[in-house]
Order: C-alpha cells, then sequence, then structure tokens
C-alpha cells in the first residue's frame, strides 16, 4: 500500500472509530481530566477524550504485560530521533509515522504512572525533557528537509527556538509559583500539526502542482509564528501576576 493510501485507510479508521465513541455516550477520560488536558484551548477537547478512549486497548494490555512508564519515555525518544532522521533523509510520511507513535508513547508513559501510582519528580523530569529532544530532532530534520526553500531552513529554526521558549516560559513561571498553561500553540498542537503534514504534504504538493515539501514550510511557518505568539502570551501573563505580588512600598 502507498502511503497516501495508508494515510487515507488511518483517516478512514480515526473518523469510524470517532463515531463509535460518540456512539457510545461521549464518555470522558477521567485522567484526562484530572490532569486538566487541553486541546484548541479547550475547542478540541472532545479529541482528546476520544484518543484516550482509543488508546484504551493498548494502555490496558501495556498494564497486562508489565511495561513500565521508563519503557514507553525511551521509546517515545527514540522514535523522536527516527523521526527526525527519516524527515531530512525526505521520508516524510514515516517521519510523519514515527512521530504518532512517538506521540502515543508520550501519552503512555504519563497514563501508565498515575495508573500504577508510580508518577514522580524523576519522571516529570524524564519525560518533559525528552519531549524536548524529540522536538529538536524534529525540526533539525525539517530544517535540513526544507534546505532547498528560500526561508524553509529560517522557518525551521524560528519554530525549533519558538517551541523552547514556550517550554521555557511555563517551567520559569513555575519555578517562581505561577503556572501557566495558557496558548493555542503548545506541544499537542505542534505535534499534530507536524505529523499531519509529513503525512499529507505528498498528496496536497501533487495535486496542486507545487514541488514537494511546500505544505511543509506552510505548516512550519504557522507553528513558528503561532509559537512566539504563545511564548509572548506566557510571558506577559506571568509577569502581570508576579507583578500584582510585589509587596507595596
Amino acid at each position: 500500500m502507498s502511503g497516501a493510501g495508508l494515510f487515507a485507510l488511518a483517516l478512514a479508521l480515526a473518523l469510524a472509530s470517532m463515531g463509535a465513541y460518540a456512539l457510545g455516550g461521549l464518555r470522558k477520560d477521567r485522567d484526562a481530566t484530572r490532569k486538566g488536558s487541553q486541546f484548541l484551548m479547550g475547542a478540541g477537547d472532545f479529541l482528546v477524550h476520544w484518543f484516550m478512549w482509543a488508546l484504551g486497548p493498548v494502555d490496558r494490555a501495556a498494564l497486562r504485560l508489565g511495561l513500565t512508564p521508563d519503557a514507553f519515555n525511551f521509546a517515545g525518544l527514540g522514535l523522536g530521533a527516527a523521526s527526525g532522521l527519516l524527515i531530512a533523509r525526505g521520508e516524510l510520511e514515516w517521519g510523519g509515522w514515527a512521530i504518532a507513535a512517538g506521540g502515543v508513547c508520550d501519552v503512555l508513559d504519563g497514563r501508565l504512572a498515575r495508573a500504577l501510582k508510580v508518577d514522580s519528580p524523576y519522571g516529570k523530569f524524564i519525560d518533559s525533557t525528552f519531549d524536548r529532544f524529540v522536538e529538536v530532532f524534529v525540526f533539525l530534520g525539517l530544517a535540513y528537509y526544507l534546505r532547498g526553500f528560500a526561508f524553509g531552513p529560517v522557518m525551521a529554526t524560528a519554530a525549533i527556538c519558538g517551541s523552547l521558549l514556550v517550554s521555557y516560559a511555563r517551567a520559569r513561571g513555575e519555578t517562581v509559583g505561577v503556572e501557566c498553561k495558557e496558548g493555542l500553540m503548545q506541544r499537542a498542537e505542534r505535534l499534530v500539526l507536524t505529523c499531519l503534514v509529513c503525512l499529507s504534504d505528498g498528496f496536497i504538493t501533487s495535486r496542486a502542482g507545487w514541488p514537494p515539501g511546500t505544505a511543509v514550510v506552510w505548516v512550519v511557518t504557522l507553528i513558528a509564528v503561532g509559537t512566539f505568539v504563545t511564548a509572548t502570551h506566557r510571558t506577559l501573563w506571568i509577569a502581570n501576576r508576579l507583578r500584582r505580588r510585589r509587596p507595596r512600598e
């Protein structure tokens, strides 16, 4: 089966499972609700709870097999490195599937840790740090792949920088007692956009008569702009709350 055919099959299966989830009563996932997981600032919460529902069999199988959160952490890291390499080689579709598989691992490590009651500062540190490594791998691969476009490498570099700034603003805010998860271009959104454009670029560009990679350039540019806007918003949001805490002289 061709890459486009595989993508079409996966999309059809996803849509069918969404229908099954909706008919089953749209039950919200308890773990996602407790964690406060959001997508598109709450507008995509249906997708969050559907995805967790769809992952249920994998989740339960991992528990029965005795797999550990670290197994998924390191699997996700390996898949992230593989995705960057595949993208750099021009194998966008396989890179997209590696991103998707790594994203599943990233979800399962936390769910397993909470289900087994072994979530800890160590796990949170490894999880968030590995996430940054994965994003750097992916965008480095994109920067190399887009070297034939005038602003391709610049946009990929801007996307890396913006993504790290989004994460840094949140982490730095938490160290001074202010938690901020606000913003549209968070990691889940970046992951989904990157994965989808890698899987669909070939189809889009061949139908539109554009050079391969054109859709990737546009999406990477969107991510770059969105991350800088999100990082700026978080910085101002945290700064305003810290300013209000200053004792009056």
